[in-house]
């Protein structure tokens, strides 16, 4: 059974030190229930949109005068250039065409509706605020680590990596950031060879109210660290691969506008 957040319940802010700076109403987003199923459903959505159908001209193999020679030369009867050039228009022969060609009939993408795709949305960020179910995924959550997790807006300044470090350890972030990194493995199979040599576990999603602040640049060496503007949130950022219950870490103006702009 999912599980789902009270209403009225509060949330600690954090400061850059680990103390907490002060508390806020948790926002009614987070009291949607929680459906594996509808997020995988985005999620699968989300990837299938990214794939460029692909097929073949009608034509390839056939823009050629070649004919049969007919029988009674001891020769097979496919299709020839003319001048004694090689076979044509069939397939299985040097310079043919495609037995069959891929068709652009189809379809690879998987399509939801709106709104199965901002229930969903609602959904997964309702699951960043369950510590069980961030724990489950795999995220090194200490045990007095409260979720969902806030920290005050004087995070968005730190434009330095070593800067972004210490606040990760103050705040008890960092064994998530160094799990991410061990996690890095060789991929087996010829999909070594295809552009996806490694696998890279994710880690923390930061989520602020601003598109490019100094912040995004300071953590975006880190691996499997993620950035999202609130306005650009979806399923797949907050749930890779469909598991939902990715530790999120909000900043407090982009934790303030989540019922703005999710109701």
């Amino acid at each position: 059974m999912s599980q789902q957040v009270t209403k009225t319940r509060t949330v600690r802010v954090y400061s850059l030190d680990g103390s907490v700076k002060e508390e806020l109403k948790l926002p009614l987003v987070f009291a949607n229930e929680v459906r594996p199923d509808l997020i995988q459903r985005a999620v699968n959505s989300s990837l299938t949109a990214r794939i460029q159908p692909k097929t073949r001209d009608p034509m390839a193999g056939k823009r050629t005068s070649a004919i049969s020679l007919g029988v009674g030369l001891d020769l097979a009867r496919v299709p020839r250039v003319k001048g004694g050039g090689p076979a044509a228009l069939v397939p299985n022969v040097i310079g043919g065409r495609r037995a069959f060609p891929e068709r652009l009939e189809k379809i690879y993408h998987e399509r939801i509706n709106d709104k199965e795709r901002l229930l969903a949305l609602k959904s997964a960020i309702a699951a960043t605020g369950i510590k069980d179910t961030v724990s489950k995924r795999g995220h090194a959550v200490k045990g007095d680590m409260e979720m969902p997790f806030v920290v005050s807006d004087d995070l968005k300044a730190i434009s330095k990596a070593a800067e972004f470090r210490e606040v990760l350890k103050k705040l008890s972030l960092w064994d998530d950031a160094v799990r991410a990194k061990d996690g890095i493995k060789e991929r087996a199979g010829r999909g070594k060879t295809r552009g996806r040599r490694w696998i890279r576990p994710r880690s923390i999603l930061l989520v602020t109210d601003e598109l490019n602040p100094p912040v995004r640049l300071a953590s975006r060496n880190f691996p499997g660290f993620d950035y999202s503007e609130i306005k650009s949130l979806n399923a797949e950022k907050l749930a890779p691969g469909g598991h939902p219950g990715r530790l999120t870490v909000w900043t407090e103006s982009a934790f303030k506008k989540l019922d703005e702009i999710f109701g």
